[in-house]
């Protein structure tokens, strides 16, 4: 089995890329969002370490907003309640999907909260120019630049994601051009790991 690590920005296309490779994707935001509706132990969890902004269950990503923009701090107190359960999500995704040939991992901190192991995971990063990237974040009916501002700083500089990475994509936007691109690359990686 090959995992795919897709890495790159914040709006630079990383799902979209992910669903093209026509295998199973695990989706840390849908996971995290699954969690924060569903999972009443986190929920307790938050509202213990943030009382002041975790008011009630299911969990408001409002909340969740005014929290991280009231205190960079909070940020890692929500990713130490809320990671551990992304972990017990994907182990279960690689135990259902573990005869598959190619499974790819769309996890916006996958390098900074150290999921992926380098010997085990290919890792491809989306390369998008930053005025593409901010004119389609813009479009975002949940836009908010201060929350991806305070984001993007707990992220590693794009230029180490980069250097870390096996394989670079461009996206362009131009969908056509994209998945043309990802087949490509699903084929030299499947060549590489033979």
């Amino acid at each position: 089995m090959i995992k795919i690590g897709i890495l790159g920005d914040i709006g630079s296309g990383k799902s979209f890329i992910a669903r093209q490779f026509g295998y199973p994707v695990f989706d840390a935001d849908k996971q995290v969002s699954k969690i924060y509706k569903e999972n009443n132990n986190c929920f307790k969890k938050l509202k213990k370490k943030l009382p002041n902004f975790i008011k009630s269950f299911p969990i408001k990503k409002k909340e969740l907003k005014k929290a991280v923009l009231n205190n960079k701090n909070n940020l890692k107190k929500i990713e130490s309640i809320v990671h551990p359960e992304v972990k017990k999500y994907m182990k279960k995704f690689i135990k259902v999907n573990k005869n598959k040939k190619i499974l790819i991992f769309d996890i916006p901190l996958l390098i900074e909260n150290k999921i992926y192991n380098k010997n085990k995971m290919v890792l491809v990063f989306v390369d998008a120019k930053k005025k593409d990237i901010n004119k389609k974040l813009r479009k975002r009916k949940n836009y908010d630049e201060k929350i991806i501002k305070k984001l993007r700083k707990f992220q590693l500089p794009l230029e180490i994601k980069k250097k870390k990475s096996n394989y670079l994509i461009k996206n362009d936007f131009k969908s056509l051009n994209l998945r043309k691109n990802v087949k490509i690359l699903k084929n030299k990686i499947l060549n590489a790991n033979e």
